[in-house]
Order: C-alpha cells, then structure tokens, then sequence
C-alpha cells in the first residue's frame, strides 16, 4: 500500500450543551499528484457525506447520526460538521466512535475519517428541546421541576 488510501484519524471532543463546530479540508496527498504539483483541495461537488456514532465500531446502536449536520463546500474541499447547542444538550452518553464518510456522484465510498467522540458533561443546559427534564427558579430561589418539562415562573 502507497500510503494514500489510508483515513485519517481525529478524536471529536464535544461540549455538552453548546455548539460543536469543526472544519476540514480535503487536500489531496503529494505521493499522489504527478511530479512537480501541489496538494490541492478535492473538489466535493456533487458528493454527499454520511456520519454516525456509535458506541462502538460494530455495534447497532447509533448514538447520534450527524449526517444532516454536514455542509460540503465543493471546489473549496470543506467538510463543515456544525452540531447545534440543542443537539448536544440531548447527550446523555460520554463516549464513542465514528467514521466520516464521503460519496461521490459515481457512487464511490470513500471513508475518510474515523476516530474517537467524548462528551464533556455540561452544567449549564440550553433548553433545547432535546434536553432531560426542564427546571425553573421560583421567586423563592428554588429550583423547581414542572409538569412535562415545562413551566412559567409564577410570582
């Protein structure tokens, strides 16, 4: 093997309750480009890309599919992950696994990243509606949990 079939490896780390963001660009390696050129981004025009993360590599369960949070950014060869606040408040495990990868418009697989997740436990929860149970502060300072998540403060 030459070297430029193999997937990169990034560990995601996600806070918990907030916004998660990552960038990467696709370059093409320099072992394959022909003698005397530059890496340059891949254009991903036309291609879809499919994430999930699983508990483990072989495993059934899908702990959050992040397919639908990624934008590719065509000639650029960007790859945007962006889980929104709302998302990551529903985190309620702390570790996992997943793998990035891209189709093209002939229908080639191309796994082009795999790694480890961990989720940093947040305290401050963002009421997202993916959340556990919704607590409110009563006039008294008492944290309050109302029926069915929801509440109003009532003086």
């Amino acid at each position: 093997m030459n070297g430029c079939a193999c997937i990169g490896n990034y560990d995601l780390c996600v806070n918990q309750n907030a916004t998660f963001t990552r960038v990467f660009t696709w370059i093409t390696q320099q072992c394959c480009n022909a003698v005397g050129s530059q890496p340059a981004p891949v254009d991903l025009t036309g291609y879809t890309a499919s994430m999930q993360i699983k508990p483990y590599a072989l495993s059934s369960t899908v702990l959050y599919d992040a397919s639908a949070n990624i934008t590719l950014g065509g000639q650029a060869g960007t790859i945007t992950l962006v889980i929104p606040a709302a998302q990551t408040d529903s985190f309620v495990w702390w570790s996992g696994v997943y793998d990035l990868l891209l189709t093209d418009p002939f229908g080639v697989v191309t796994r082009l990243l795999s790694g480890d997740v961990s989720v940093c436990p947040g305290v401050t929860g963002t009421g997202g509606s993916g959340g556990g149970p919704q607590y409110i502060l009563t006039p008294g300072g008492q944290a309050v949990l109302t029926p069915g998540g929801q509440g109003v403060v009532t003086p």
